[in-house]
């Protein structure tokens, strides 16, 4: 079985204007929330993983912050520029391509290609509207390898988001 987490960037600063999209950094709340969830996430996993995130600042910190909580190198994060500003198809081609090798990727990315991927992927309804900043949407796919995935195909094996009682 397959196992591919969508985990949507924390929360982002917009204090500096003059940045680009691309290089917007954490704010606090997203500097929080990053090693909280991957707290959650951690009784969830189970090794070995891989770590795939958009090259954009905010999904790389939030990536290298969950990599520093699970006691993984940084070197661990591989990076992938097509994930930022994706559309589902491009995501889905991304997932398509992924290393056999792999049971379980772990991408971090953005909306709304997040959301929209979760929907495409799902063989029902999801428990949410928009995928939240830091939140985890984890799929479960009885297919072998990653290039037979398609739309439906997944099974929703968990939902976290930061703002969840830790205890769910």
């Amino acid at each position: 079985m397959k196992r591919l987490l969508l985990i949507r960037h924390a929360k982002s600063s917009w204090d500096y204007p003059m940045l680009a999209d691309f290089d917007r950094p954490l704010n606090p709340r997203g500097r929080h929330d990053a090693p909280e969830m991957a707290l959650r996430l951690q009784a969830l996993l189970a090794p070995p993983f891989r770590m795939i995130s958009s090259t954009a600042v905010r999904a790389l910190t939030t990536a290298q912050l969950f990599a520093e909580t699970f006691g993984l190198p940084e070197s661990r994060i591989g990076v992938d520029a097509r994930i930022y500003e994706a559309t589902p198809g491009t995501l889905l081609h991304l997932v398509n391509t992924l290393d056999d090798a792999d049971d379980q990727v772990l991408l971090f990315g953005h909306n709304p290609g997040f959301t929209d991927l979760a929907q495409l992927l799902a063989d029902g309804p999801l428990p949410f509207i928009e995928l939240p900043t830091c939140g985890i949407v984890m799929f479960g796919f009885e297919q072998a390898r990653w290039q037979d995935i398609v739309p439906g195909a997944g099974q929703l094996l968990g939902y976290r988001y930061p703002k969840e009682s830790p205890r769910q």
